[in-house]
């Protein structure tokens, strides 16, 4: 898993799955998602990401 910001175009990209994009789907405003072809999620897009999470706190809970 890959997270990315991107603040030239104040982008969060959360790469979930190594993949080839077979299509990409708006779910919500400004976030979209990527699948596989066989349906499965490959990565999240977040546009606008400072308008709508908190960039400054990113907490990783869990993990192996």
């Amino acid at each position: 898993m890959k997270i990315q910001y991107y603040p030239e175009t104040d982008t969060l990209s959360i790469e979930l799955k190594v993949g080839i994009s077979d299509r990409t789907e708006e779910v919500g405003d400004d976030v979209t998602l990527d699948f596989d072809e066989m349906g499965h999620i490959l990565s999240l897009d977040i546009d606008f990401a400072s308008e709508k999470v908190d960039l400054g706190s990113i907490e990783i809970a869990g993990l192996l």
